[in-house]
């Protein structure tokens, strides 16, 4: 059996949770286990609500951690979730993280010395944590996984997936979630936005982190 804890907390990016675990979930002996600080009904920053079953305390030493992001990166404030990730990473096989959530890996002090994504919008931020910044949308570091913004999780996914079952296995979970992406416009990233969309996108992200978490 293969315990993996999926970190959840108020005003978190669904897809960031959901994306990961429709891969995860589907592995051979795979149990997840909904995580946080608190557990109860956690409303992401959209509005839908993800419950956590357990508390960081039931769950100790899982064999895969993952940490979706936000907006806000409200779990630097959270001692606790930063103190769990820390002694979690001690013993897992696995520690990942998607979008935002690799600023607590950060916190953690799981990046030093590591290369490492978050979303473009905070990336560089990660140097803060004593990590080196690349423009990946996954980037494998021994047993730590970071992947770059909000649908980069699917791919951490199946980059894990393929580590843990192997390649075959890998490929028919995409098949069967079938992810094969095939997005209307090419702006995906960074890097291949134009200047105007990338103004446009920070606009829209800034108002995002301005509006308050609903309760």
């Amino acid at each position: 059996m293969t315990e993996i804890a999926l970190f959840l907390y108020d005003g978190m990016t669904a897809l960031d949770a959901v994306g990961p675990y429709e891969v995860l979930a589907r592995l051979p002996g795979a149990e997840v286990k909904f995580v946080a600080s608190t557990p109860g009904p956690k409303k992401t920053d959209v509005g839908l609500v993800l419950t956590a079953d357990s508390s960081l305390e039931d769950v100790p030493a899982p064999d895969v951690i993952v940490v979706p992001g936000s907006g806000k990166v409200p779990f630097l404030d959270d001692p606790a979730a930063v103190e769990w990730v820390r002694a979690a990473h001690e013993t897992s096989k696995w520690t990942t993280s998607v979008c935002t959530g690799s600023m607590l890996l950060g916190a953690a002090g799981v990046l030093e010395g590591k290369r490492a994504t978050s979303h473009w919008a905070v990336r560089e931020a990660l140097r803060n944590f004593g990590a080196e910044p690349v423009a990946e949308r996954v980037v494998v570091e021994g047993k730590v996984i970071t992947a770059a913004g909000v649908s980069a999780g699917i791919d951490m996914g199946l980059t894990l997936a393929a580590y843990e079952a192997g390649e075959d296995e890998a490929r028919a979970l995409q098949l069967i979630i079938e992810y094969d992406p095939q997005p209307p416009f090419d702006s995906g990233s960074l890097e291949k936005a134009d200047p105007e969309t990338q103004q446009r996108a920070t606009e829209v992200l800034t108002r995002g982190v301005e509006q308050p978490v609903a309760q």
